[in-house]
């Protein structure tokens, strides 16, 4: 299985680090998508935490209101 390099490590490639390809398209995704993309899946991703809390509270037996 290969290893990804980290930090400034260049692959033998010679092309780009992890770091560098995930700062990359995290820019790609700000330009297309914008703010409210953001907000929306910040929003979604949210809500399912809160659904799991709430699942893991009643398997427990506790309020799930509290």
């Amino acid at each position: 299985m290969a290893k990804m390099k980290h930090g400034s490590e260049k692959n033998e490639k010679g092309t780009m680090t992890v770091q560098e390809a995930g700062r990359k398209g995290g820019m790609k995704t700000a330009q297309t998508h914008g703010r409210e993309f953001y907000e929306e899946i910040g929003h979604k991703g949210g809500q399912r935490v809160r659904e799991l809390v709430m699942e893991g509270k009643k398997a427990k037996g506790l309020n799930p209101d509290r």
